[in-house]
């Protein structure tokens, strides 16, 4: 390509050429280093069937050096046709999505080799660990495109886990833990609110000040109540599975998306109702005016700060709700800061995926998927050391953020108080 051609590409297409050299140097080194070095050479077995859904293809078996052979030279060919399809202007999501899975296989096959994988069962531990990233992602997407910055996602989870936790504790009845989970996560967003409109308080200082108070509350009540009286404040149990009939017995996929909580179903909907409202509704429209350009939405009409505290607080009704998937999701029962940074987690997975729906969701996904696989390949025991594999969920983070993402731009009034004759 000469160097007037270079000029001339336009952003998108030197982002694509850029995902395309990235690819290129990873399939190399995965045929290197997966298939072609190691010197290992054990079956290794996958498994496709979770629970009784129907099923073409119980186990696959295959030995290490071939399987990483297969799937390395399966991502080359994916790379070329990446290129082919760049030249001639069309879409690379496909050939990246195929180069994506293979390179995994590959690496699967030379990491796992002599081993067991439930490769259905790897997928569906993904899905869950996403399940709280993605909604506080989805509560990220909600305040942020009005203009509010929401560092105080942590806060909003925590304290969704612990009062779902503790209701549902208290009156046996777990669905008054879902109904109050919401309501938590929306208090702490209505301080956010107050302070970051009404008082124009610093937002990024405000949420780290509101996740430390969450955190302050929430380790003080356990410490005094949920520890001495466990039988009646934090003696919950977690929601049964609802498998969907006919759509839970489709193989692979019925298990991991069709047989899951009432909360995973909810998350499933919340993305929908968000993607399509942003973009297809006035709600959206006026959600965005006021997140890029206040001054010109005021102008038309729009209260400004009236749609970024609605939006601010429905976004932590949002992530509250999420918090309520540490508890009721899972054991029942809530323990101290048992979110564990799963809100920064979120807000990274927002900014990566450009304050858009469905991209948060794909790298809430991304990071869940690599978090699972980390714990799996642990639990299995693999020739890696547990230090890098702790290191697998972030490294895979950064990776496809650098290479596959590009520049990110936040809504330009994201941050910035608004008052009324003094925003140009």
């Amino acid at each position: 390509m000469t160097q007037l051609e270079t000029r001339t590409l336009s952003s998108p297409e030197r982002r694509r050429r850029r995902n395309i050299a990235t690819m290129s140097v990873l399939g190399i080194l995965g045929f290197l280093f997966f298939a072609v070095l190691p010197k290992q050479n054990e079956v290794i077995t996958f498994g496709f069937v979770l629970g009784n859904e129907w099923a073409f293809l119980h186990q696959w078996a295959v030995h290490s050096k071939s399987g990483s052979m297969l799937f390395s030279i399966i991502s080359i060919v994916a790379v070329i046709i990446s290129y082919l399809q760049f030249k001639a202007h069309k879409t690379v999501r496909v050939a990246s999505a195929i180069f994506s899975f293979s390179l995994f296989m590959s690496f699967l096959c030379w990491t796992a080799s002599g081993k067991f994988i439930p490769l259905t069962g790897l997928l569906q531990g993904g899905l869950l660990l996403s399940v709280p990233l993605i909604f506080g992602a989805m509560a990220g997407v909600v305040s942020e495109r009005s203009g509010v910055i929401n560092i105080a996602i942590e806060g909003q989870l925590l304290f969704g886990a612990f009062a779902s936790g503790v209701l549902a504790s208290i009156t046996h009845q777990k669905w008054l833990g879902l109904l109050i989970a919401p309501v938590a996560g929306a208090l702490v967003a209505l301080l956010l609110a107050t302070f970051a409109i009404k008082f124009a308080i610093d937002q990024v200082i405000l949420g780290f000040v509101l996740n430390v108070l969450v955190i302050g509350i929430t380790g003080f009540l356990y410490q005094r109540l949920l520890i001495p009286y466990q039988s009646t404040w934090n003696s919950g149990s977690g929601l049964d599975p609802l498998a969907i009939p006919i759509l839970a017995k489709i193989p692979l996929i019925g298990p991991i998306f069709f047989e899951q909580t009432i909360i995973v179903y909810f998350m499933y909907l919340i993305v929908a109702l968000i993607n399509i409202g942003l973009f297809k509704s006035k709600w959206g429209l006026r959600m965005r005016a006021v997140g890029e350009h206040p001054t010109a939405a005021e102008s038309v009409g729009i209260n400004v700060n009236k749609i970024r505290f609605r939006n601010v607080v429905l976004g932590g009704a949002i992530a509250g709700f999420g918090g309520a998937y540490f508890t009721l999701g899972g054991v029942g029962t809530f323990s101290r800061q048992m979110t564990a940074g799963a809100g920064f987690i979120a807000l990274a997975a927002l900014i990566f995926g450009k304050w858009s729906p469905m991209g948060a969701v794909g790298a809430a996904l991304i990071f869940g998927f690599a978090s699972n696989v980390e714990s799996v390949l642990s639990i299995i025991g693999t020739t890696i050391p547990s230090e890098f594999m702790l290191m697998t969920p972030y490294v895979a983070t950064v990776i496809a953020v650098s290479g596959f993402v590009g520049r990110v731009r936040a809504p330009a009034a994201d941050g910035i108080p608004y008052k009324r004759g003094e925003n140009h």
